[in-house]
């Protein structure tokens, strides 16, 4: 399928796991594609992979918590490629896992930084670009812990609520302007991050399983389906949403 044919789009959190399935499937769907990442490796990992499936990427090195750093890796796509029509915005952290009490404030910081300020300062230089340029599609990486509460993780529950709230205001703010901005909220799914929030405990990951009414965890490329989706003309209707991607999760 060619959904995204002569569009440029951007990925943050473009090195591993549902960052790198996405960007991998946006260029497959004949994107030109822009890796930001803070790890140059991993990034140029995602590049190469989509180049030696034939298509079109370029990595920039990014820290999403420094506004300087999203307006260079925004000039980088355009003077590459020639434009952005879509960007997802998916870098972000998780925290020990911890009762509320017993969370430091530097998690806590770290966690809204990246996680927060990280999607408001992308959706800000995404947003004065769209404006000048005749629109394009924004999506934010939230997650079931966006939607409900998850106990022993109340920074990363807070940040995943935040941008949802991001989200919606920005999607009603710019609705006539021809920006859709939406969000996914996956459910646990198989990346490093999953592992993190597990603690490397197997016996955590299986429970996390059990939780699912479909019985298993998502693959990366189930979640970038319903990204790749959002940011194709096909959801031309779709603004303002939190699209669960859970397996049911947030269903019972």
């Amino acid at each position: 399928m060619n959904r995204m044919k002569g569009k440029v789009a951007l990925v943050t959190g473009g090195g591993s796991g549902i960052g790198r399935a996405t960007a991998i499937k946006l260029a497959s769907e004949g994107a030109a594609v822009v890796i930001g990442n803070r790890n140059e490796k991993t990034g140029e990992e995602t590049v190469k992979l989509i180049q030696e499936a034939g298509g079109k990427a370029s990595f920039y090195r990014t820290d999403v918590t420094k506004l300087e750093n999203i307006q260079n890796l925004i000039k980088h796509t355009v003077d590459t490629y020639g434009g952005l029509h879509a960007a997802f915005n998916n870098a972000g952290v998780d925290d020990p896992q911890a009762m509320t009490p017993e969370q430091t404030e530097d998690v806590f910081d770290l966690i809204m930084n990246v996680n927060v300020k990280g999607v408001w300062y992308s959706m800000k230089c995404e947003i004065e670009h769209m404006l000048e340029n005749g629109g394009g599609a924004i999506v934010n990486t939230s997650s079931i812990a966006g939607v409900i509460g998850y106990p022993g993780h109340a920074p990363y529950t807070a940040s995943k609520h935040a941008v949802l709230g991001l989200t919606k205001t920005a999607a009603l703010e710019y609705a006539k302007q021809g920006i859709r901005v939406n969000a996914v909220c996956p459910g646990g799914t198989e990346t490093a991050l999953l592992d993190g929030l597990a603690g490397g405990d197997s016996a955590t990951l299986e429970y996390m399983k059990s939780l699912h009414p479909i019985g298993r965890l998502a693959n990366p490329d189930e979640i970038a389906n319903a990204v790749v989706w959002l940011c194709s003309d096909e959801a031309s209707f779709v603004l303002g949403q939190g699209i669960n991607v859970d397996g049911g999760f947030t269903a019972i």
